[in-house]
């Protein structure tokens, strides 16, 4: 979660001012105001998306062209603002953006569609097949940010290994080498995938690369119901549309060295998605022991950046941790928290004295508006 004060967090459910503000600058350096038509900026952050943060927004005041609002080099930034009684503004990141299709109303305003600096990466490709490392993925890694967004720092956060060696990869996709890219074979290039984590640019613009974010993390929000309490409406809506239970994970280097393979499955015996007691070994264990309610369902994936057991584990590991959950809507409809971050893991009492937690996958909402709609994951449980 982004820093906010525990007295403004307290008070979210209240009635607090909630002013917003945006920026903008053609130069990343020199930063001018933007009127924000009310009502008119809408935010959504998505964890599971290339791009995290994406908006939209209606904006007075400015120009559009070379000197002003353009889809070429203008950056935009939104703000929350949180205010207490007696207070000025805790102002909270609400996303760095790019721009694409500017438009001049009929009332002098002027519309723009916003996405993360992801973006910029992604446009930002090769211009011809190009040969990277071997070299740390910390030195590949704010090499090519640096190449297309200068002066942008990286941040690493604990949990990915920045020294881990990246073995010779050759590319024409800037973004596949820092993400999760694939050759034309399907073997990964990905570096950020290669570390068990992902790279996104946060809030503030700032490329991160971290772990992928699993409902073992703390809990950063208890959201409670009844009087006083940030909650209101909660839907439960669950899906296993996109689960996998029995992860295998090989490396694929292609110069003939001794292939590595990790996996990873569901072994809690009371979990929904119990994948048996070793599904590799001993795939009849469960028909032996009458366990008659497993249900296997594997999925594959194979990188040229993995060198060691060691990684490939951690990364068999991240993909179980990211796929076992069953997809569960729950929907805050009274109190909105603009520090929430994508991955953030959140306490929900989604029915009377039944507190369960939930990994946010997504959420959205307009900018001064006092509520929220969340997306998120959690892990069932044998009755």
């Amino acid at each position: 979660m982004l820093p906010i004060s525990a007295e403004a967090l307290a008070a979210l459910p209240g009635a607090i001012r909630r002013p917003a503000r945006a920026e903008w600058s053609n130069d990343g350096q020199t930063w001018r105001p933007a009127q924000l038509v009310p009502g008119s900026a809408q935010v959504k952050v998505d964890q599971t998306a290339d791009v995290r943060y994406t908006a939209s927004a209606e904006l007075a005041g400015v120009d559009v062209g070379r000197y002003g609002i353009n889809d070429v080099v203008t950056n935009v930034r939104l703000w929350q603002g949180l205010q207490l009684a007696r207070r000025e503004p805790e102002w909270i990141p609400a996303g760095h953006y790019v721009v694409s299709r500017p438009t001049r109303t009929r009332t002098g305003t002027v519309t723009v569609e916003l996405a993360g600096r992801e973006d910029e990466l992604r446009r930002a490709k090769f211009p011809s097949s190009r040969t990277l490392g071997p070299a740390s993925a910390r030195e590949l890694v704010e090499q090519l940010v640096g190449e297309a967004l200068p002066g942008v720092p990286v941040a690493w956060l604990p949990g990915v290994a920045p020294q881990t060696t990246v073995p010779q990869v050759v590319s024409d996709d800037r973004w596949g080498v820092l993400s999760a890219g694939t050759d034309s074979n399907g073997t990964g290039t990905g570096i950020a995938a290669a570390l068990a984590g992902r790279i996104w640019a946060d809030a503030r613009g700032i490329i991160t690369v971290g772990p992928v974010p699993t409902l073992s993390d703390p809990v950063v929000w208890r959201i409670p119901r009844g009087p006083g309490g940030a909650l209101v409406d909660v839907q439960e809506e669950s899906s296993a549309e996109a689960l996998v239970n029995l992860w295998i994970v090989t490396s694929d280097g292609g110069d003939g060295s001794a292939v590595i393979t990790a996996y990873a499955w569901d072994d809690d015996p009371n979990s929904l998605t119990y994948a048996g007691p070793d599904p590799i070994n001993d795939p009849l264990a469960p028909q032996r022991l009458g366990l008659t309610g497993v249900r296997l369902r594997v999925d594959r994936y194979s990188s040229a950046v993995i060198t060691t057991q060691a990684q490939g584990d951690d990364v068999a590991r991240a993909k179980l941790a990211d796929s076992l959950g069953v997809q569960a809507s729950v929907s805050f409809t009274s109190a909105c928290n603009p520090a929430l971050e994508g991955g953030d893991v959140v306490e929900v009492e989604v029915r009377p004295g039944a507190r369960e937690p939930y990994l946010i996958d997504s959420f959205s909402y307009t900018l001064g508006a006092s509520s929220m709609q969340c997306t998120t994951r959690t892990t069932t449980r044998r009755l």
